[in-house]
């Protein structure tokens, strides 16, 4: 069962509002015709069984959701990728959401991380001037640069 809602009139968005990625992408879904959840991980407590929730979506393991190469990261935990388990990697990201690696949408059944505001502000107003466009999974893939 699903503890993650998900509507294909609401778009919802996981980010962190000290990031300027998440910032920008929740700006620019604020701007589009669906209704928008946004959950800034900075001040809204997200849990594992959400974060889970969120990397199966997403066919990623939840320490694929962790920018291990930011400063807090390296502090403590050393510049090598350390072996943890599951309950590790997401008791890093409840205690740590700024090492959130990118903001993560829902739209519909569609879930995607946001490597960059290019794409998703291309989409957002491609949806107000009410074009025809391509899919969300289309439009976001892995091999896009940060």
């Amino acid at each position: 069962m699903s503890v993650i809602s998900k509507d294909k009139l609401k778009m919802t968005i996981y980010y962190h509002s000290e990031h300027s990625i998440g910032k920008q992408v929740y700006a620019y879904a604020h701007a589009a015709d669906k209704k928008l959840l946004g959950v800034d991980v900075s001040k809204t407590n997200v849990t594992g069984t959400q974060w889970v929730e969120l990397a199966k979506g997403l066919s990623v393991d939840v320490k694929d959701l962790i920018q291990t190469g930011h400063p807090d990261f390296i502090k403590t935990y050393g510049e090598n990728k350390p072996d943890l388990e599951t309950h590790d990697w997401l008791k890093i990201l409840e205690s740590e959401p700024q090492l959130l690696k990118h903001p993560i949408i829902i739209n519909g059944e569609n879930y995607r991380q946001i490597k960059s505001t290019a794409a998703f502000k291309k989409y957002i107003e491609s949806d107000s001037e009410t074009q025809e466009k391509e899919p969300l999974d289309k439009q976001f893939t892995d091999d896009e640069s940060p």
